[in-house]
């Protein structure tokens, strides 16, 4: 117990308090610009489909190296619309990754298509490239689905094994989303997520890498035929005059005051991501005694949208660290095939690697404000606290 008093001590007298996500500190450093920035939407007026808005696709075609791109609602409308203009429907499959957020599901189920779960690799977190063949060669010859797609997960920012899948999906004639919610700023193999599937879907969700001051997303394409059906879809499913509908819509517009936000951000995302960077490789040499920390491809770099590994004796560990001063939180401690919401769609057997992990996923605070005294503290309280529960 002196060990957890002393580091608790050093915690509020030396490091300072350790936030999980640290917006407040990214807001004190551009806060002039912020104000500048929305104060140009309050003068202009056009709190939707600004001018702020066809700046961000730019940047975001710029930053990415996709073709183009659309701004939207949020991180799950950016998974909607290009779902949506595959056409789905009733007794399609969607092949999705079990270990994800709810939000992977509810995109397949909103177009009426069925998801399909998948278990993942147990080192990368992300969808198995193994066992997505085996589901796929399954659906075909139960003979009650037509499968249609596959949507990856980037799982806390770590590329999903694209040029395995990308074979995949084109052999077994399936469409390819990308779910990069948490992977702006990922790369693999020197590109960019939002170059790396033929439709990527982001989230610019706040405490995201890259995150608004609400809920907002974007969809990245390769192809820049899809812009004009991704902003109809975006805009109720209306022709170009926004007055008729010619197709199925929602929604799915990002206001002005997000867009703004996100340009800001922008300009600092490149330092941060890199301070993202050197947190995790200090937790990558620190810690990986101790746990299994997520393994990316060899080519691949992470955004880092969270840090998360794996280890025994998770809860009475995360008990620890949050009292003496370093938050934790698990993503995700219910995997999606066993939500009620979901369950219905569970693969007899269930999906061993998916369900492990899930029982020993940790994340620790990763955001780019964190000092090396804090980065010190939370390696020094993580191994204490895994000695302690051992």
């Amino acid at each position: 117990m002196n060990g957890v008093a002393n580091l608790s001590l050093a915690s509020n007298s030396q490091v300072g308090e350790i936030a999980f996500i640290d917006l407040k500190a990214q807001q004190s450093r551009i806060r002039g610009r912020l104000e500048a920035r929305l104060k140009a939407v309050l003068d202009h007026g056009r709190y939707i489909a600004g001018p702020e808005i066809e700046e961000l696709e730019e940047c975001l075609v710029a930053r990415t190296g996709a073709k183009g791109a659309i701004a939207c609602a949020s991180g799950t409308a950016a998974l909607i619309i290009p779902l949506l203009a595959q056409g789905l429907k009733a007794g399609d499959a969607v092949f999705i990754p079990a270990f994800s957020y709810n939000a992977t599901a509810n995109a397949v189920l909103v177009t009426g298509a069925t998801p399909v779960f998948v278990d993942i690799d147990p080192a990368t977190f992300n969808i198995c490239p193994e066992d997505l063949e085996r589901r796929i060669a399954q659906v075909r010859a139960a003979g009650k689905l037509n499968p249609r797609g596959v949507v990856p997960v980037d799982l806390f920012g770590s590329p999903a094994d694209y040029p395995t899948l990308s074979t995949i999906a084109e052999r077994e004639d399936l469409f390819l989303v990308a779910d990069g919610a948490q992977s702006f700023g990922g790369q693999l193999d020197g590109r960019w997520v939002g170059d790396l599937a033929p439709a990527t879907a982001t989230s610019f969700f706040p405490g995201k890498a890259l995150g608004a001051y609400g809920d907002a997303g974007a969809v990245l394409t390769q192809n820049l035929e899809d812009l004009e059906i991704w902003a109809s879809i975006r805009w109720h499913g209306t022709d170009s005059g926004r007055k008729e509908s010619i197709r199925f819509g929602f929604n799915g517009r990002m206001d002005s005051f997000q867009a703004a936000v996100l340009l800001e951000k922008l300009e600092i995302f490149d330092e941060e991501l890199e301070a993202r960077h050197r947190v995790a490789a200090v937790y990558n040499d620190r810690l990986s005694k101790f746990a299994k920390p997520q393994v990316h491809f060899d080519e691949a770099r992470s955004g880092y949208g969270y840090y998360s590994l794996c280890l025994k004796n998770r809860d009475a560990v995360a008990a620890r660290l949050n009292t003496i001063g370093v938050p934790t939180a698990i993503y995700y401690n219910t995997p999606l095939h066993m939500m009620p919401a979901f369950s219905i769609f569970a693969p007899d057997g269930g999906l061993p690697a998916t369900e492990r992990v899930a029982a020993e996923i940790l994340a620790l605070p990763m955001h780019p404000y964190l000092t090396p005294a804090q980065v010190d503290f939370i390696c020094c309280t993580f191994e204490e606290a895994v000695a302690a529960v051992e």
